[in-house]
């Protein structure tokens, strides 16, 4: 879900502290997202539920971490199609029985035709067009009223006469609308958004009927105070307790006024959500800066003059190369970072600095007062549910409470500031050492600068001559072998199986370790900012369900897709990774792992589904623990030219410059999590602050260096406007003690001690990844653990520990 997002082993390339601030995530992630394109969960959501804010949510990476710097938010969704088990029970990846969609869900066939209406082993991402979706979601919705309408009349407090029934019926929406969703991330067009918007209100419309049916929350309510409650398992439990939960939250109790004005709300948060990380995309797509000579760009390393020539070529330079230009700078993460990182050209780096942190806030584009209506309309609702507000929505289906998240974001706040303020003095002194200008002064557009500068000094690492050792494929490899050791499954490529939206797409093949295929999941590793989302993402096409099998005894397997934003292909060039990329794709793989080795077939609560949102992050911050061990780094820093291993010198320099600026990294995340629930507790809207006043009082306890007053950063937090993260976005920090706490584990049996090793990783694969959102999280946590969490591992593995003594 990312999730949208990362933070735990904070800061290596921290250099990019400053963006971080604007990398505005943010999924899957993460475990992300924002519109939740099916049954679309509340922000705040993390049980399991059949209500119109229901089931999956991307997962996207946190506005930092030491990932990736722009593993940003990114919060859409996509689901996809019915996958029994029996489908994949063969060896080979590349030979199986297609399933066929449930017959309860056939159309007419006038609309047969349509590619959205179709039976399908995967999603047909390779032929779906914005033609289809109009006619396809209101034949889908159309079936779906009528399945709903009958289970109504028929609906009975059992199993198989509510749960089962109501599964099938979100299942089939998230499927298709997912599909839909998905290829909007990734492949948008102006033909597709206007497609989407025009349904989207009727699909919301749906949901709302579906959360608010009297008659499933009545059967609910009389499942859990039968005689037989206590037998039923605990997934089952939490299945039937959330359910209830989300119908109250969905205004299943409000008299019919209420529940109409509930419901104009919901509808208006859904558009606004939409056009909120439209205007985003679009304001980042509209900057470009084309660069004719050398001087200006000095300072930029061959791999971003490569990308800077290829996207002018793209742009109708034809003759545009490396060496001679000219070069197209743009917003994207890859372009932006490298000019913050690496330009010593001073003025266009404050130029392309002041472009990104005021994105979305003029013109057409400005989603200033989508930030304000937005926030409005969520204090409404929670009025109207009886909520002081919006946050306390938000918290009621998390494992945190509003007091105990604050005081979580403060005990990080006081042993992180004074580190920070020891980071800024080291910038001033050694800059000054340089002979640089503004030493005396340094601003936002220098601290990248600088602080790359600085680490170069002091650990002798330069990034960009790092990629060489950090090739796309075999990164890939090393991360599947290290999945082989911890958790016992291969994975292979599955090319070819399954259709793909870009020819970039990569598909795998899980196994386990009899050779039988268990999962299946995408990966689409590049950036395409003409046509794609920024940030890092994970969501589920489909989940593990016993129920929407074919046969209905044996699970359908689950289906994951992994997005990322990083270099692509130069020339003739692989893609050559960052450090902070690997990290990235390290961090979205433990998501996408939660979600694919699951082994609960309760569909509701398997994988990444049902599980509290600020607990969602723990396997995707737990794999970036794995970047930094010895073994697994050796085993996939290979020089893509030579084959020759990173040299020992230079992987003891990584790890010692793990925690270079973790306080002013820190900080950066303090100051977005507490602004989120500043926004979402105390902010009146239309009162005597605006969003930026408060942003700018958050910033005096949260930065050493304040933003700029016409900092809108705002206008660009996907993650609490169009994600899932509305006062959630502690989440990151609440699930990164609880990653750091679950690798410490690792450490504590001895990293180079590989059957202990093996052993860990067999229980953490047999508890955190296996039984999804059908055990409460700290249950989970305390059965792998053997205690609940202490936040001493994350203190230490980010060099603060002796501050905080």
């Amino acid at each position: 879900m990312r999730i949208i997002r990362r933070i735990p082993n904070t800061v290596l390339f921290n250099t990019i502290f400053v963006t971080v601030n604007i990398l505005m995530a943010s999924t899957r992630f993460s475990l992300s997202r924002s519109v939740h394109p099916i049954l679309k969960r509340p922000p705040c959501s993390s049980s399991p539920r059949f209500a119109p804010k229901a089931l999956l949510k991307s997962y996207p990476c946190p506005l930092w971490s030491s990932s990736f710097s722009f593993c940003l938010q990114t919060l859409h969704h996509s689901t996809s199609p019915y996958l029994s088990s029996s489908s994949f029970s063969f060896s080979s990846c590349s030979s199986f029985s297609p399933p066929s969609m449930a017959s309860s869900f056939t159309v007419d066939d006038s609309i047969g035709s349509n590619p959205l209406l179709q039976d399908f082993d995967f999603p047909p991402f390779d032929i779906v067009e914005a033609k289809h979706v109009r006619p396809g979601i209101r034949a889908l919705l159309k079936k779906l009223e009528s399945g709903l309408d009958e289970l109504e009349k028929t609906v009975e407090p059992s199993w198989p006469k509510l749960v089962e029934p109501l599964e099938k019926i979100v299942d089939r929406l998230t499927v298709v609308w997912g599909m839909v969703n998905h290829l909007k991330a990734v492949k948008d067009s102006a033909e597709l958004r206007a497609a989407i918007e025009e349904v989207q209100p009727e699909k919301v419309k749906f949901q709302l009927r579906l959360g608010q049916s009297k008659p499933i929350y009545n059967a609910f309510k009389a499942i859990k105070e039968s005689p037989d409650w206590q037998s039923l398992s605990e997934a089952r439990k939490r299945i039937v307790d959330a359910q209830i939960k989300e119908a109250v939250l969905n205004g299943v109790s409000l008299e019919d006024d209420k529940r109409e004005q509930f419901n104009k709300i919901e509808q208006e948060l859904e558009r606004l959500s939409h056009k909120f990380s439209e205007n985003v995309l679009d304001a980042t797509k509209k900057f470009e800066k084309l660069i004719t000579y050398n001087k200006e760009i000095d300072g930029l390393p061959a791999t971003a003059l490569g990308l800077a020539a290829q996207t002018a070529v793209s742009k109708g330079h034809e003759n545009a190369t490396a060496e001679n230009g000219p070069w197209m700078i743009t917003l994207d993460a890859p372009s932006f970072v490298s000019v913050m990182q690496h330009a010593r050209n001073r003025a266009l780096r404050e130029e392309v600095y002041r472009a990104y942190i005021t994105r979305a806030s003029s013109g057409d584009l400005d989603n200033t007062p989508i930030i304000n209506q937005i926030l409005k309309l969520r204090l409404e609702k929670a009025k109207l549910l009886n909520y002081n507000n919006y946050a306390e929505i938000s918290m009621a289906t998390k494992m945190a409470t509003v007091d105990k998240a604050e005081e979580l974001l403060e005990k990080i706040r006081s042993a992180s500031w004074d580190a920070a303020v020891q980071d800024v003095e080291d910038l001033k002194s050694y800059s000054k050492s340089q002979a640089a200008s503004e030493a005396d002064s340094l601003s936002h557009w220098d601290i990248s600068f600088w602080s790359e500068r600085l680490r170069e000094s002091k650990y002798d690492i330069n990034e960009e001559e790092l990629r060489p050792y950090f090739s796309f494929s075999k990164v890939m490899d090393g991360l599947f072998n290290l999945a082989k050791i911890l958790f016992g499954i291969d994975i292979e490529p599955a090319d070819g199986l399954a259709p793909v939206w870009n020819k970039d797409v990569r598909f795998y093949c899980v196994k386990d370790s009899s050779g039988s295929p268990i999962a299946y999941f995408y990966f689409d590793p590049y950036s395409r900012p003409s046509e794609k989302r920024e940030g890092a993402w994970m969501d589920e096409v489909v989940s593990r369900s016993r129920v929407v099998s074919r046969n209905g005894t044996t699970a359908r397997l689950p289906v994951a897709h992994m997005v990322c934003n990083q270099t692509p292909p130069v020339g003739d060039k692989p893609s050559l990774m960052t450090f902070r990329e690997v990290e990235t794709v390290f961090h979205e793989f433990g998501h996408a792992l939660q979600h694919m080795l699951t082994k609960q077939d309760e569909g509701l609560v398997a994988g990444i589904r049902g599980v509290e949102w600020d607990a969602v992050e723990l396997p995707s911050q737990f794999m970036e623990n794995w970047c930094y061990h010895r073994d697994t780094l050796m085993s996939i820093a290979k020089h893509y030219q030579t084959g020759e291993s990173l040299p020992e010198e230079v992987y003891l320099k990584l790890l010692a410059a793990r925690t270079f600026r973790a306080g002013s990294l820190s900080l950066r995340q303090i100051r977005f999590a507490s602004l989120d629930l500043e926004l979402h507790t105390k902010y009146i809207p239309d009162g005597p602050e605006s969003v930026y006043d408060v942003d700018q009082r958050v910033s005096r306890k949260t930065q050493v260096i304040p933003p700029l007053p016409e900092d809108r950063f705002l206008c660009g937090f996907n993650h609490i406007f169009a994600g899932g993260y509305a006062a959630g976005y502690y989440s990151y920090k609440w699930a990164e003690v609880l990653s750091a706490d679950a690798f410490s584990a690792f450490e504590d049996a001895g990293l180079e001690d590989n059957k202990a090793v093996k052993e860990t990783g067999h229980k953490f694969r047999e508890t955190v990844l296996a039984l999804g959102g059908g055990k409460a999280p700290l249950e989970v946590f305390v059965e792998f653990r053997g205690r609940e969490p202490s936040p001493e591992a994350l203190l230490r593995h980010n060099g603060l520990l002796s501050v905080t003594a």
